[in-house]
């Protein structure tokens, strides 16, 4: 049977609502373009990695790595203490181009297209282009970003340590908007779909409007918040310096569940990763630990020898993450029990990115080292 073209239009139309009512569409590809691979920052990949990883090549820096690294098609862009940005090729490490920031490039670069944006501690902002690794525009804060920046239809959005959050139009480095919150907004923003959510040093989990920068909900829940939150059917997740960890209602900041970690601290600077059953939450009182998503109860816990600031990546049934004990590990997703560990020898705070049947991660003595299946 035929049916009309107005048929035809009408079911497209319900199509597209429907996908627009389902929720936010994770990134597509193999590839890792941001600090949590998507804009809903749930530090998930989309395929398993090797049980057992293999090296494949180290680069030395020479300058401490805190910026997560991004892995697009052929290429891995991390940023240093030097101010540079490196662009290496995937297969062998080899360097294909650096730019150089105004200051220390802590934050992770994010690739839209053939652009890479990134921030610096100077508080300037880069667009570069990734073929040729030359500056497109650049856009100056008042004060240092840290802040790895997030895509939104067309535009950036990051945060500065002068407590704004910033849109920018991502093809010229226009200011679209900018939403002053209490405190410096170090995370990293989480956008689901018209949503982007922060919490920062003010103790204000804030649900901002991605068109107009109004904010929409918010929930005081008090302390001070480094880590970015993650987002998982309807809710954000995240854990605060003082060792509260937390799941919060999108759509009005209403509390789900509140869990406090006294021992040792505590402390959590890192994001969460977050699949629908659990949440994986990196402490600087040495542990990782996996929480049910409903209901905030402990799975399990891990114990590293140091603290844990890298934010936890999930791939298949394994969990990977760094520690200033100078070890990267894989847990196993369901019991935490400890499946492989490499030792780099010196701290790593940065978290790993896992695309194209890599994995990379930096460490704090300058190298970066990727790991193969």
């Amino acid at each position: 049977m035929r049916m009309s073209s107005q048929v035809v239009h009408s079911l497209l139309v319900a199509a597209v609502l429907f996908v627009g009512l389902a929720g936010p569409v994770p990134a597509a590809t193999d590839d890792w373009p941001s600090f949590r691979r998507d804009a809903i920052l749930s530090g998930v990949s989309p395929k398993p990695f090797a049980d057992r990883p293999r090296l494949a090549w180290t680069y030395d820096t020479k300058a401490m790595i805190e910026s997560t690294a991004a892995i697009v098609g052929d290429t891995v862009y991390v940023g240093a203490s030097d101010g540079w940005v490196r662009a290496l090729r995937l297969s062998d490490g080899k360097l294909r181009w650096r730019y150089k920031g105004a200051d220390a490039v802590t934050a992770s670069p994010c690739v839209i297209g053939r652009t890479l944006y990134v921030g610096d501690e100077e508080g300037v902002f880069h667009a570069v282009d990734t073929r040729t690794g030359r500056r497109k525009w650049k856009f100056e804060t008042d004060a240092k970003i840290l802040s790895s920046a997030t895509s939104a239809k067309g535009a950036v959005l990051f945060g500065s340590y002068d407590n704004h959050l910033y849109k920018l139009d991502a093809g010229t480095g226009r200011k679209l908007w900018s939403y002053e919150a209490d405190a410096q907004v170090h995370c990293s923003p989480c956008v689901v779909g018209s949503t982007a959510v922060i919490v920062g040093c003010d103790g204000v989990v804030r649900m901002i409007d991605v068109s107009t920068g109004k904010q929409k909900a918010s929930s005081d829940v008090g302390g001070n918040y480094a880590a970015s939150p993650a987002y998982n059917s309807g809710s954000v997740y995240f854990g605060s310096m003082d060792g509260e960890y937390y799941s919060v209602r999108l759509r009005d900041g209403a509390v789900n569940w509140q869990t406090a970690v006294r021992k040792n601290g505590g402390a959590s600077y890192g994001a969460a990763a977050v699949t629908d059953k659990a949440v994986i939450f990196p402490s600087r009182n040495g542990t990782v630990f996996s929480l049910n998503r409903s209901s905030g109860t402990t799975r399990w816990v891990f114990r590293a020898k140091d603290e844990v600031d890298s934010s936890p990546v999930i791939a298949g049934s394994r969990v990977f993450f760094g520690s200033d004990d100078g070890k990267l590990y894989s847990l196993s997703l369901s019991s935490g029990r400890r499946v492989w560990s490499f030792d780099a020898g010196a701290a790593i705070t940065a978290s790993p990115a896992i695309g194209r049947g890599r994995l990379v991660i930096g460490s704090h003595d300058g190298a970066v080292y990727c790991f193969k299946r």
